[in-house]
């Protein structure tokens, strides 16, 4: 295999990047000056020997801690569950959470082979019996594998006296109901607010 292929075939391995996407990509790349190509293969070795998972809630970070769980103004009481750390930077950009985070690293998947164990349940388990949390708020993606997992971390977490609670789920801001599915517009359904 060429440099060319291997290349592409590395590219197609990414999310949302086929074979085709793949191709445009490192012909891109190809006409751009060799010092952008070292830049990026830099930038790429800089990323996979610094950065490393947060010992306290799993986002990625460069030193010991990672700057939510290091901040002394988050409120260590409330925790936001969420599958990869890619949504913390989504909450943190959009809202005004001023809780810590935990991040399960993906979601119950048991026909890929993620169970429990393949998750930081355990990392939840530890920071839930420290003490130190009364709230958890499961902000799993609202597919199938997501509510599983909120389900099971809310069955875990069941009797332990922390309050469990999940994001809402309903019909998005500027959404057309002809094409919201159908588990979106029975969630709204189911949790209509009476009008003020």
């Amino acid at each position: 295999m060429g440099a060319i292929d291997e290349l592409v075939a590395e590219l197609a391995k990414l999310p949302g990047i086929g074979r085709k996407t793949a191709q445009r990509l490192t012909y891109h790349l190809l006409h751009q000056p060799k010092d952008r190509m070292h830049r990026l293969a830099a930038a790429l070795d800089q990323v996979a020997t610094r950065i490393q998972a947060c010992p306290e809630c799993g986002n990625y970070c460069e030193g010991d801690r990672c700057g939510v769980c290091a901040d002394p103004r988050r409120d260590p009481a409330v925790l936001c569950v969420v599958e990869d750390a890619s949504a913390v930077g989504l909450v943190e950009r959009a809202t005004g959470y001023r809780g810590r985070y935990l991040v399960l690293g993906g979601r119950l998947s048991p026909l890929e082979g993620v169970g429990p164990d393949q998750l930081r349940i355990g990392l939840l388990r530890q920071r839930v019996a420290g003490g130190e949390v009364r709230e958890v708020i499961l902000a799993t993606n609202p597919s199938l594998e997501g509510e599983a997992t909120a389900t099971f971390i809310h069955q875990l977490l069941s009797g332990t006296g922390v309050r469990v609670s999940r994001l809402a789920r309903g019909l998005p801001v500027g959404g057309d109901l002809e094409y919201i599915d159908g588990i979106t517009l029975s969630h709204a359904l189911e949790a209509r607010q009476e009008v003020s």
